[in-house]
């Protein structure tokens, strides 16, 4: 069974609700969104004085946020959009990209940079706001232990998280459960039943209508909801069945919480919070180190989940040509688990930079959402585009998208006055991010169109000629070229310059390579096209956005299967190897372009490109990207001649005294 049949057994696997999806579920999905009570209400509140009926407007804004946009947009509408059981913006990208309609690429790579942008702030502040909790029983600086915990957090990522990983789904059970009983102690226990008319949309709209600044409270309030997005990039993990059921749990308990956060609040009307948040105000004294405990372990699950879904993120962003091919390590046989080292400490860098900046979680959530909130809006427009594609009701398309449209963009704008704050932070990496995805992808597109192709037909005589000329040295038993062209009958120019030209290269099996990365995520099959028998041989690779391009395994596999069918024999042509079975060598032959400094090119391409090879330093060569044994790869500098000068005013000068009269005669 193929690893492609695998994950489609897999997916239908988790599509069923079972006790132990539910609590994988718990552990991977909602550590982000599950946290938000440790500092939405605290956030709200600020320096001033409790007010009642802000209170009340904020916990009902904070409700139908939860139901209009977490629950209806992503829990139920958004989950549909699924690659194969697979979420997030650049699945979703992956869906609809097949229509070729270029804006839908705008969507994509806004989105994804600012949910790693925004991204950033996400462990900082929910590792800060749990271990803050350490002030109400100590005079311990806190700012060294969040930098601690993260540190190590990063650390540990390189050996995997199978091990530890088991325990993510108890631990955020354990969270949730607190959170439900805490709120349900505030509620009812102190006699605060009234406090469950807020979820009347009445006080949503009276705080957002009536209340002077009622509306920037909605740049808190949309912290509620932050961990939505990351929901559905999770999609694969758990499956939409899980996630769907679970979700009536996890938004039970944080509505139980929010409301006794309100209720307690209401109950100290007109006072100041001081250092006292409201999260740890509910709780009871002898119980606060526990609760801190459990607590700082649901934050670190939740920092967990952010730093592999950017893993996951990078790695489709990298299939998809919009990041520059960097180190991926797989340091488990889990599937879908894998480290970037690069990635990794980029991240940890900029956690700790963020904990150094801003010191404490308020300053944190002053600044946090405002990026966001973008890639909700990008989401919402490729979803839209989805709906469009599957042949969605006009009026229902319509209707979603003037909703959360709306909804949004008043969310936008809320937000926009946290960019003083520190939200400038997250916009500058999201600037560079989509800086960094444009121009990678931008190049190739340029580079693509210049690049020539000839029809294989005119070369075969010539290869298969080359192939039995014991004149030439024998490069190779089996020469093995990666190539880019899409057409069975067409080749890169530059490969028959290869072959040729530059270094005749005789071989007694010349085998073209062809990896096409389509829009399943983990798919995995290839195609055999004998071009010259026993001397001409292409194998094309499809592989899903999420598989690792490790061609020297697959292609090891290509051969092997060749072989047990009888279709190549692929034992050395030397006579003396030959009657012994020994297994001819195989290389490798890599292009590698280089800036030409023979270009004539418009300035906008002109910068593109450069950009392109700066980012190319930092990335790494093409036999790395593509899992090639580098004992067995040869690199070839090729020069990148896009558009040479148009014309060169270059005539030749006779010296007088060299100048001959040659006699007609």
């Amino acid at each position: 069974m193929s690893q492609y049949q695998l994950h489609a057994k897999e997916h239908n696997h988790l599509s069923k609700v079972t006790a132990a999806g539910l609590l994988v579920t718990l552990g991977i999905i909602f550590g982000d969104i599950g946290t938000s009570p440790l500092y939405v209400l605290s956030e709200v509140v600020g320096n001033g004085p409790i007010k009642k009926d802000i209170i009340k407007g904020v916990v009902s804004c904070i409700f139908w946020t939860l139901t209009l946009q977490t629950t209806l947009k992503y829990v139920v509408l958004t989950l549909r959009a699924d690659n194969k059981g697979e979420g997030g913006i650049f699945s979703l990208y992956a869906l609809v990209r097949r229509t070729k309609k270029k804006w839908l690429l705008f969507p994509a790579i806004i989105g994804g940079s600012t949910l790693l942008a925004d991204g950033i702030i996400t462990p900082p502040i929910s590792v800060a706001s749990s271990i803050e909790g350490l002030r109400n029983v100590t005079d311990l600086q806190t700012t060294p232990i969040v930098i601690g915990i993260l540190v190590g957090l990063f650390f540990i990522q390189q050996f995997g998280t199978s091990t530890i990983g088991k325990l993510f789904g108890p631990i955020m059970l354990l969270w949730f459960v607190m959170l439900g009983v805490l709120g349900s102690s505030q509620i009812f226990t102190a006699g605060n039943i009234g406090i469950i008319s807020a979820l009347n949309p009445y006080y949503a709209y009276d705080l957002l209508a009536h209340h002077p600044g009622g509306f920037l409270l909605l740049g808190a309030v949309f912290l509620c909801t932050t961990g939505a997005e990351a929901l559905y990039s999770d999609l694969g993990h758990c499956g939409k069945s899980n996630i769907r059921v679970s979700w009536i749990f996890v938004k039970t308990c944080l509505v139980l919480n929010y409301l006794g956060q309100a209720a307690w609040l209401i109950a100290h009307d007109g006072e100041k919070m001081g250092t006292m948040t409201p999260f740890y105000a509910i709780i009871d004294p002898k119980f606060l180190p526990v609760a801190i405990g459990i607590a700082t372990s649901a934050a670190i699950v939740a920092s967990q989940a952010l730093i592999s879904g950017s893993f996951t993120l990078i790695n489709e962003a990298i299939r998809l040509n919009f990041w520059p091919k960097v180190k991926i390590v797989y340091p488990t046989n889990i599937k879908g688990q894998l480290y970037i080292p690069s990635v990794n400490w980029l991240l940890c860098a900029g956690c700790v930079a963020i904990v150094l900046y801003f010191k404490e979680s308020s300053k944190m959530a002053a600044a946090y959402g405002l990026a966001i909130v973008l890639t909700m809006l990008m989401t919402t427009s490729l979803l839209t585009y989805f709906m469009i594609l599957k042949r969605y009701s006009k009026v229902f398309i319509f209707s979603c998208l003037i909703v959360y449209v709306t909804i949004e963009t008043c969310f936008l704008i809320a937000n926009m006055h946290k960019f003083k704050d520190g939200g400038w932070v997250t916009l500058m990496i999201a600037t560079g991010l989509v800086t960094v995805m444009w121009v990678w992808y931008e190049a190739r597109r340029i580079k693509n169109r210049y690049v020539e192709f000839v029809e294989m037909k005119d070369y075969l005589q010539l290869i298969t000629d080359l192939s039995k000329d014991l004149a030439v040295p024998k490069y190779a038993t089996h020469l093995v070229y990666l190539t880019s062209a899409d057409k069975k009958d067409e080749i890169e120019a530059k490969v028959i310059y290869s072959i040729l030209q530059k270094q005749p290269k005789r071989a007694d099996i010349y085998w073209l390579v062809h990896v096409d990365v389509v829009d399943e995520p983990y798919r995995m099959d290839y195609v055999v096209q004998e071009i010259i028998e026993n001397d001409v041989i292409r194998v094309d690779f499809r592989l899903g956005f999420r598989v690792a391009p490790r061609i020297n395994l697959l292609f090891r596999k290509v051969v092997q299967d060749m072989v047990t069918n009888k279709e190549v024999d692929i034992t050395s042509r030397y006579e003396s190897l030959n009657k012994s079975n020994v297994i001819g060598d195989f290389m490798f032959v890599v292009m590698e372009k280089f800036l030409s400094a023979d270009n004539d090119l418009p300035i906008y391409e002109k910068m593109i490109l450069k950009g392109y090879f700066i980012l190319k330093e930092f990335s790494i060569s093409e036999e790395k990207a593509f899992g090639l044994d580098t004992s067995s790869v040869k690199v070839e500098k090729v020069p990148l001649v896009i558009t040479p000068p148009r014309e060169i005013n270059l005539k030749r000068v006779y010296p007088h005294s060299s100048i001959k009269h040659v006699d007609p005669k």
